[in-house]
């Protein structure tokens, strides 16, 4: 720090080339300059000044090394300039729920904007269905989630859960091939009495269907339980039952493989990111909800 000082009043003098208005420049008395010269001289064992009428010149050996302690001061600042981004930069684990499949949650693109503003922030993801998300999630195992809904809605608690919709999209009941005579015009309890492939209580599927048939008095008839949205898909394709689907998803599989879109029913549901409303603020989940906005843009913090 000694050297520093010394070199801060050599630039200072020379730029200024009175001792005195480098010394106000520099907050400090004008002998304490004098001294500092007077140390790096000795140390350098060269003469760095020449006093002159008008005040302090260079002598050649000092304009020589003046760029020199222009760059040797600039390292210095860059040095501590990035020690203090570092010290201000996000670290840790951030443990990350994530459902469906990447392209739908954008999983990939949220993951590039975490690496480029915290790259020293290092993520875990574990793929499930929602509510298993929103149980590794009360029990500290994830930081953050994705989800299908609002949980704060869905567990009747008020405002427990830090909920941000990203977007909302319809599911369609998906139909074998050769079924439309069965699901063309049939409502909700129509459909509930022909082959259904369920999901677990944990699912979106499930919690959905719940929602909707539990009013009516009815429930699905079951043929098959699957935890997996790809699996389901094939059963539906080999002609085994009826299964909720997302409307591209729907769509897609009636146009290339002729399967049956219900023209009747559609559910609605929201795709949203989640976090324990205690934990928000912690950096790590807010640097995750501040990496949403350039992936997302227009989503929006639900109550």
């Amino acid at each position: 720090m000694s050297d520093a000082t010394a070199l801060k009043a050599f630039v200072a003098v020379a730029r200024e080339g009175s001792l005195s208005r480098a010394a106000q420049q520099l907050h400090l008395t004008q002998p304490a300059v004098s001294l500092q010269l007077k140390g790096l001289q000795e140390r350098l064992g060269v003469r760095l000044f020449e006093r002159t009428a008008r005040g302090m010149r260079l002598t050649p050996d000092g304009a020589a090394l003046l760029p020199l302690a222009d760059r040797a001061l600039a390292a210095q600042r860059e040095f501590w300039a990035a020690a203090q981004r570092l010290r201000q930069q996000v670290r840790g684990t951030l443990s990350i729920g994530t459902i469906l499949d990447p392209e739908f949650t954008r999983l990939g693109a949220f993951l590039h904007e975490l690496v480029e503003t915290a790259p020293h922030l290092q993520t875990v993801l574990r793929q499930g269905m929602s509510g298993e998300v929103l149980q590794r999630l009360d029990a500290g195992a994830h930081d953050v989630g994705y989800y299908l809904g609002n949980p704060n809605v869905d567990r009747g608690v008020t405002d427990r859960y830090r909920v941000r919709r990203l977007t909302t999209f319809t599911y369609r009941v998906l139909a074998p091939t050769g079924w439309e005579p069965q699901v063309r015009g049939a409502d909700w309890a129509a459909l509930a009495a022909l082959p259904w492939i369920e999901t677990p209580p944990e699912s979106a599927h499930h919690r959905l269907l719940q929602r909707t048939l539990a009013p009516l008095g009815v429930r699905v008839r079951r043929v098959a339980l699957v935890d997996q949205e790809a699996s389901m898909l094939d059963l539906v394709r080999s002609g085994v039952g009826l299964s909720l689907v997302r409307d591209a998803v729907a769509i897609r599989e009636a146009q290339a493989r002729g399967l049956v879109v219900a023209d009747r029913v559609w559910l609605s549901c929201e795709l949203t990111f989640i976090a324990l409303r205690e934990r928000a603020a912690e950096p790590p989940i807010a640097t995750a909800w501040a990496a949403l906005e350039p992936v997302w843009g227009g989503g929006s913090d639900v109550s």
